[in-house]
């Protein structure tokens, strides 16, 4: 009779902290045939740790997309010195991709089932700017009614099921979020859309500030706005806002993640 012990693997789980401009990359997430940020984290970090590693981000950002605050989390069959880490890395990176911090967490921390909340800002540049063209949405000669438009993102807030707001064929059980904040507020000729929520659907902060200009450029009322929350339907909002304008900001998360050893 023959008893075989299967051997447990222990791994050390960490929180990985990065920021990115989004210009260069299609998007977040790895895709064949072109280039994404996660494809180029993986890749340093296996070259850097010796061992094939892959990340498990806090969400997925679009193509041209950026992010100020990602998290992404690994698991390291050794312990890393966190601050050399994050310094070697930083030395492999390209320059548009930067890690912050480093540090450790509980074996069953997740970056994005584990996250409270997340937050986006969305810049629109009332003008022409050559070096804010990777970063903000420009629009001149076209006047903006933004009280309109905040009184529209107020009500957001009043619904749960943004399904009109939604990418088409995309993959989800469910269209329900609750958003906590969404207001504009202007500083000059920039123009920003701050918005928070527990999750987001695809492409959707983008379809609702291409619809909110709408009611700006006075195309939409804010009855209208009311009629495509309530309708469910995509094709009855605006369209989807350019890509570079849109910046995830920041992702929340409990401190009971933290490892708590010693």
């Amino acid at each position: 009779m023959y008893i075989c012990f299967l051997k447990k693997t222990y791994f050390l789980r960490y929180f990985i902290e990065l920021s990115y401009l989004g210009k260069n990359y299609h998007g977040w997430q790895i895709q064949p045939d072109v280039v994404s940020v996660q494809e180029i984290v993986n890749n340093t970090l296996s070259k850097l740790l010796n061992k094939s590693i892959l990340t498990v981000s806090a969400g997925r950002t679009d193509a041209g997309v950026h992010a100020k605050q990602m998290f992404v989390h690994i698991d390291s069959p050794k312990e890393l010195l966190l601050k050399d880490t994050v310094y070697k890395l930083n030395a492999i990176l390209p320059n548009d991709i930067v890690i912050h911090k480093i540090f450790k967490v509980k074996e069953d921390a997740h970056t994005r089932f584990d996250a409270t909340s997340r937050s986006y800002e969305y810049k629109i540049y009332l003008g022409r700017n050559p070096f804010l063209l990777d970063t903000t949405w420009q629009i001149f000669q076209q006047k903006l009614d933004v009280l309109k438009m905040n009184k529209a993102a107020k009500i957001l807030l009043n619904y749960t099921n943004y399904q009109c707001f939604s990418k088409s064929k995309t993959d989800v059980k469910t269209y329900h979020c609750s958003i906590k904040n969404a207001v504009w507020k202007q500083n000059g000729e920039i123009l920003t859309f701050y918005i928070t929520a527990d999750r987001f659907l695809r492409n959707m902060v983008r379809a609702i500030v291409g619809t909110l200009v709408d009611i700006g450029k006075e195309k939409k009322s804010i009855d209208d706005f009311i009629r495509i929350i309530e309708s469910k339907d995509r094709c009855r909002a605006g369209t989807s806002a350019p890509a570079q304008g849109l910046s995830l900001t920041a992702v929340d998360y409990p401190n009971t993640i933290k490892y708590a050893g010693k």
